[in-house]
């Protein structure tokens, strides 16, 4: 690219940004089409192209089939304390660590669904199934009410948790849960440790459900649910969050050797 040519495209890029942030794109309207903006504003179309992909690494905006570029709403970034205790609502069942209290309304977006499909191989692996066989999952997008998206659930079922307790392949599992279903089959109290927590970038799919830019990386944390009748593996839960979204707090302790007061730093003996 020459650099007259970078430096149209960025002039456009915060030309557009400048108008996202001003409202005279709004969240959920679209930017002009592509090819005809080109012609309007007398430049190659590559060059709004270029512009559009660096709105879209920002997560400004996303392509969407047949829609276009859209503008998405600006995220609510929350703070998050990594907490280790899960907690019982009567009215819900289990309440893990999460993005806020436990009293606060959340909301689902679209339909859960449920469908046996090929697992991922850190399923297969929890399970002790052979690579690429399909595994019940349960999915869902949810979020703080009146927010957008903030976070994907897969929760996947072992073949054995799903032949003890057939209720958690059902639409509606009951009060409680498919947890409750599995601890009342003979599987509780089940253990729970989170195993696995990295940053990575989203697929396709989740991209769309999260309603964010594939170039956005995302949180990922893996919760593993152990049978008490067995102690192997009967779920494993994937929890996908948009990394602009989120952001991880914690409290740090002393350990016994730094319990105040504290000895004085040894400095040792020059050698001569």
């Amino acid at each position: 690219m020459t650099e007259p040519s970078s430096i149209k495209w960025r002039q456009l890029a915060a030309e557009l940004r400048s108008k996202i942030q001003d409202g005279t794109y709004p969240p959920g309207s679209t930017l002009p089409q592509l090819k005809a903006y080109a012609s309007e504003l007398g430049i190659h179309h590559e060059t709004v192209r270029t512009a559009y992909k660096d709105l879209e690494k920002e997560g400004l905006i996303r392509t969407i089939q047949r829609r276009g570029s859209v503008v998405l709403e600006p995220p609510v970034r929350r703070r998050i304390t990594r907490g280790v205790t899960i907690t019982r609502d009567p009215a819900r069942g289990y309440v893990f660590p999460a993005a806020s209290r436990p009293d606060e309304p959340w909301q689902v977006h679209g339909r859960p669904f449920r469908m046996d499909v090929p697992a991922p191989s850190q399923v297969t692996d929890e399970f002790d199934l052979n690579p690429g066989v399909e595994v019940l999952r349960r999915r869902r997008v949810t979020s703080p009410a009146g927010e957008p998206p903030f976070q994907l659930v897969d929760t996947w079922l072992s073949p054995a948790a799903v032949a003890s307790a057939p209720r958690v392949a059902e639409p509606s599992p009951g009060p409680g849960g498919y947890l409750d279903r599995l601890e009342e089959a003979g599987h509780g109290p089940i253990d729970w440790g989170e195993e696995i927590f990295r940053v990575r970038t989203a697929d396709r799919d989740e991209a769309k459900l999260l309603e964010i830019a594939q170039s956005v990386p995302v949180l990922e944390s893996t919760i593993v649910g152990r049978s008490a009748l067995s102690g192997k593996p009967i779920e494993v839960t994937i929890r996908v969050i948009p990394g602009d979204r989120v952001e991880l707090v914690g409290k740090l302790q002393r350990g016994e050797s730094a319990q105040w007061p504290v000895d004085p730093v040894e400095v040792p003996a020059k050698i001569d």
